[in-house]
């Protein structure tokens, strides 16, 4: 078995600078900054997180989802006969939990697939896409020869179990179908589709996920991005991706490994990225505190829900603080203060309780250079737990702390005196991205559960607002449905990028057109209401509007 399937090892996200010639046996190369370095676990420790660098676990992603052309004024292009840009040329990635390649959304009209390739990392065959070690490519040939038979599964055995990767496909790219009252944004796109793997157990076990609950990790997402990004250039074709996922437990600062890619890529001429700003908004998952006066500490206060015996949350002090923690457990239990260190993992029993706690302090979290405190419960008892965290150096300070997002953890574990800012999900904190918000477009008003900004170094994000609300869609099966998140929005802003990206590049407009330029385009052409004052942490620049952006390039 590939040891990127199994259990046995960690995948740890490694930078290439580190590594010897003897790791290369044990090594799935990424791009030029990052690898997977894979690792034999003897025995499942805890406190292997401390063992072993905290920023070499990848990040675990959960899923951002669950008629709108108008509102983005997106049919007043396509019925402009000088126009009329549906996707034609360009190329639409999914990372994603796939997709039903049988459904009608994604066929032409002569029955063929509007696919050029699946990459399942879920099914293992000798059809490893090349330069990988895994999972199973379909090209459009195979997709097409099991179209034309009585039983497609029978060929090409790729399903969507889940539905969150079809919805999103069709609503950048679907296929019309009048019958159903449906057609995505650009439905003659072409489709670039990577099935995901669910992640490791043992990643899942080290940050305190539940075994049920769905995640997807990081490196097999960077892994992904490369195989999409390759098979544009091979193409020679514009290429946009979606990324309907997010991560709470990161720093929000967009200097992660997937975050930087992105930003990175979406910085070259031809390709761009629409990435969900998350549904966190109104989740009472994130804590801010801002301490300006003697002692220099503060106490803020968890409710515990017994529906979460197994969680995790995060605290991100600013730069300029070094803090020491104590827990307070609902009966008065109180831990010795934990100071920071460079390495190393803290374990406490508590006596009153069957809840176990692990705590890694970091001093220096080598991605971003500040500090880290994770906190890890197993077992935790249900009630108020209150979290003291003092500066040891006796001065003003600020924090931030983030629970999980998506589905690892019910919404009856909150913080008690939560807000709502600084909760969009990584990757949408990568700066050159264009990171989407979720708006009703039948009401005009944001998504009460919509992530908010900044960033928690005040970098401005989300970018832009699409129509998230219900969004109609196609469902494995054949069937139709809705879909709403910012995961929905985020596909609806992929298919805008592509009407641009058919404009400027298949048409020959502006060849040499960046991803960052189509962000910087699309967040000129938004519509602003003059009561607010943009950018602004709910709807970044404004609402997207397509044909506005292209009366702007009248001007040029």
């Amino acid at each position: 078995m590939e040891k990127i399937l199994d259990e046995n090892y960690y995948d740890f996200l490694v930078n290439n600078t580190i590594l010897q010639e003897s790791d290369l046996v044990n090594v799935t190369p990424i791009n030029d900054r990052h690898s997977i370095l894979h690792v034999q676990m003897s025995n499942f420790n805890m406190c292997d997180l401390g063992l072993y660098p905290y920023q070499r676990f990848p990040t675990l992603l959960t899923l951002a989802s669950q008629l709108s052309l108008d509102s983005s004024n997106i049919s007043q292009i396509q019925s402009n006969p000088t126009l009329a840009l549906l996707g034609t040329g360009v190329l639409v990635g999914i990372i994603d939990t796939g997709i039903d390649y049988t459904h009608p959304a994604f066929r032409n009209e002569n029955n063929t697939s509007r696919i050029v390739s699946i990459w399942d990392q879920t099914i293992q065959t000798e059809n490893i896409p090349d330069g990988f070690n895994y999972g199973t490519e379909y090209t459009n040939e195979m997709l097409n020869t099991a179209l034309a038979s009585e039983n497609p599964l029978s060929i090409v055995p790729m399903i969507d179990e889940n539905g969150h990767g079809t919805a999103l496909a069709s609503v950048a790219a679907g296929s019309p179908s009048a019958d159903n009252s449906f057609r995505g944004v650009v439905p003659r796109a072409q489709l670039m589709v990577v099935k995901l793997k669910e992640a490791k157990q043992n990643l899942q076990r080290i940050f305190c996920v539940p075994e049920d609950a769905i995640s997807y990790q990081e490196t097999d997402i960077l892994l992904g991005i490369r195989y999409i990004y390759a098979a544009a250039q091979r193409l020679g074709m514009p290429v946009v991706v979606c990324i309907g996922l997010g991560a709470s437990l990161v720093a929000h600062t967009g200097v992660g490994a997937t975050s930087s890619i992105v930003d990175f890529l979406s910085q070259l001429s031809q390709v761009d990225f629409a990435v969900a700003a998350g549904n966190e908004g109104n989740n009472n998952r994130h804590y801010y505190g801002n301490v300006r006066a003697a002692p220099y500490t503060m106490e803020f206060e968890l409710k515990v829900s017994p529906l979460d015996p197994l969680f995790s949350f995060e605290i991100w002090p600013d730069i300029q603080a070094r803090l020491s923690m104590q827990i307070i457990a609902p009966s008065g239990e109180m831990t010795a203060a934990i100071y920071p260190s460079i390495g190393g993992c803290i374990y406490h029993q508590f006596v009153f309780s069957p809840t176990q706690m692990w705590v890694n302090n970091i001093l220096i979290e080598q991605e971003n250079g500040s500090q880290l405190i994770l906190v890890r419960f197993v077992n935790a008892a249900e009630g108020i737990w209150r979290i003291r965290v003092s500066n040891i150096d006796e001065a003003p300070f600020s924090f931030h702390c983030w629970l999980p997002s998506g589905d690892f953890i019910s919404n009856e574990t909150f913080f008690l005196l939560s807000s709502p800012d600084t909760t969009i999900t990584s990757p949408g904190d990568a700066r050159s991205a264009l990171t989407v918000s979720a708006y009703d477009q039948n009401t005009g008003s944001i998504l009460i559960e919509s992530s908010r900004g900044y960033t928690r170094l005040a970098g401005v994000k989300p970018d832009i607002a699409a129509p998230g609300y219900q969004l109609p869609c196609a469902a494995p099966g054949g069937r139709y449905t809705t879909v709403t998140g910012t995961g929905a929005a985020a596909a609806h802003a992929a298919g805008a990028i592509a009407i641009v990206f058919e404009w400027a590049i298949v048409r020959g407009n502006y060849s040499s057109l960046t991803g960052n330029d189509v962000n910087n385009l699309i967040i000129r052409g938004a519509t602003r209401n003059p009561v607010y004052v943009y950018p602004n942490n709910i709807w970044g620049y404004g609402k997207l509007n397509v044909y506005a952006l292209f009366e702007l390039l009248t001007y040029i």
